[in-house]
């Protein structure tokens, strides 16, 4: 092979034998690249220029293992929709292992859709095309727009059918980098099992790798509660801030790094509606838009009672201590919110009233159901001028509700002394023009999956490459669904 590849390792290899299971890639019968992240590869030291698209699809369809690579499924359990699994694991990922990056930050490398694995229960391990585009599309978006989340590397075609349904789809396999794969139901796959011995070992590991300055706390796994769930709020608070909806927020998909990750059903909002859900499997909206802060805290009281047997020798102290954490998280999610909240109406100063500033103007939104996404962006250059043909007001069918609250925006940023374009610029930098908007993102995977065609993909891929810049050129992008390109409904995927 010409080029090279960064030297792997695999530290979660080296934890004890329950902790995983070693498990090869099935080879699949025509790897092609279809999607390839250089960048990223840079940054992550993974190949170098000499690789060709034939040898990147051998590596990264799991025909031929990096060298250095350990190859293994991990064992998690979970809470889907609130009822617990006490088993379920990779059952169609295998980490190939962990490379560091430019910065020398230990970085997983995973195939997503390589195979069957012991985990895989009744499924196939293999992965649709669909739901790899969508994941790599979406993934990469996130990273655009500021937001903690796992990364795609590749996406590569196997030459072989999935059936699903009854239907035959072309097959894909993505190449997911991740700070990490420990997820909170890692840690309840031990409880449940009540192996102390495990829960500290998974513990320790997580604190050397993630969070080696609460290592040295008086209480090291309590200050693992704590600042797993400072993460999950202001994670959360950023996916509110963009109008993202991750649809399957399960235990199981919640990774104690803080990352985004595990796209299925994922979609963002359009118009503006709290109850908006668009996950196939969320019958009852159990994660839609306005319950992810709700859905996360409950979580975070799982992962708290995964850690009680390690948190104090005492059960009912070990209790007290964590419910502290798990009673702060509102708290915390609401500063991170309401912080972002006032970065998109180009606040720098926190001032009583901004919380009721906020909230008023997502209340005439719900109302009058404008476009998430559209308003904030215009109200960018509503803070330059009054009369501002290119603000948000025509947005709004009733706009006298609208009129009245940027009266009292306006003089709540004249308060700050700031020259508009600054203050328009500072906003435009927080409040995106682009995003994945749902039936985009349909039509760029329809074409790739029926047609053969990725060229759509490759236009709304760069377009999101840089949402927050105006792309004059682009703005049909930025527009929402007409009435018949509406998606109300996305899949898992699985």
């Amino acid at each position: 092979m010409n080029g090279a590849i960064a030297s792997f390792s695999n530290s979660f290899a080296s934890l004890p034998a329950h902790f995983f299971i070693r498990q090869q890639p099935t080879p699949v019968a025509k790897p092609r690249l279809l999607m390839f992240n250089r960048p990223l590869a840079e940054d992550i030291g993974f190949a170098s220029n000499g690789f060709d698209d034939a040898t990147l699809a051998t590596i990264l369809g799991g025909n031929v293992l990096p060298p250095g690579a350990e190859p293994i499924s991990m064992a998690y359990a979970g809470h889907q929709f609130g009822t617990f699994v006490p088993q379920l694991g990779d059952g169609r990922a295998i980490l190939l292992g962990e490379v560091l990056d430019r910065s020398g930050t230990r970085r997983d490398i995973q195939l997503k859709g390589s195979g069957r694995t012991p985990f895989s229960r009744r499924g196939d391990g293999r992965a649709a095309l669909g739901p790899v585009l969508r994941e790599y599309l979406v993934s990469e978006a996130m990273h655009a727009l500021g937001i903690p989340t796992t990364r795609a590397l590749a996406a590569v075609a196997t030459g072989e059918p999935v059936y699903r349904d009854g239907e035959a789809i072309p097959g894909a396999i993505l190449t997911r980098v991740a700070a990490g794969h420990v997820r909170v139901g890692t840690f309840e796959y031990f409880a449940a099992r009540g192996n102390n011995s495990a829960l500290r070992q998974l513990a320790d590991y997580v604190l050397d790798r993630h969070y080696p300055a609460a290592r040295d706390a008086e209480r090291p796994y309590l200050a693992l509660l704590k600042v797993v769930a400072e993460r999950q709020a202001s994670l959360v608070a950023r996916w509110m801030s963009v109008g993202f909806i991750h649809g399957v927020m399960n235990t199981d998909n919640m990774a104690v790094s803080g990352e985004t990750i595990d796209f299925g059903p994922c979609a963002f909002m359009e118009a503006y509606d709290p109850a908006t859900r668009f996950s196939a499997i969320d019958q009852f909206g159990r994660y839609c838009f306005g319950n992810q802060p709700n859905a996360a805290h409950w979580n975070i009281a799982r992962f708290a009672e995964a850690l009680l047997p390690i948190i104090d020798p005492d059960a009912k102290r070990a209790v007290e201590l964590a419910e502290e954490v798990v009673a702060a998280f509102p708290g915390w999610f609401d500063s991170a919110w309401l912080a972002g909240m006032r970065a998109k109406l180009g606040l720098v100063t926190a001032q009583d009233g901004d919380l009721e500033l906020a909230q008023a103007l997502l209340d005439i939104m719900a109302a009058q159901q404008t476009d998430f996404t559209l308003t904030f962006r215009r109200l960018c250059n509503a803070a330059l001028a009054v009369n501002d043909v290119s603000g948000p007001r025509a947005l709004f069918p009733e706009p006298g509700a609208y009129d009245h609250w940027i009266l009292a925006w306006r003089s709540r940023l004249a308060s700050e002394a700031r020259h508009p374009e600054v203050c328009a610029q500072s906003m435009r930098k927080v409040n995106p023009a682009f995003i994945p908007r749902n039936h985009r993102v349909e039509q760029a995977l329809n074409a790739a999956i029926e047609r053969d065609d990725f060229a759509p993909f490759a236009e709304l891929f760069s377009v999101l490459s840089r949402p927050f810049d105006e792309q004059i050129d682009k703005m049909p992008y930025a527009a929402p669904a007409l009435p018949d390109e509406r998606v109300s409904r996305t899949f898992c995927g699985t």
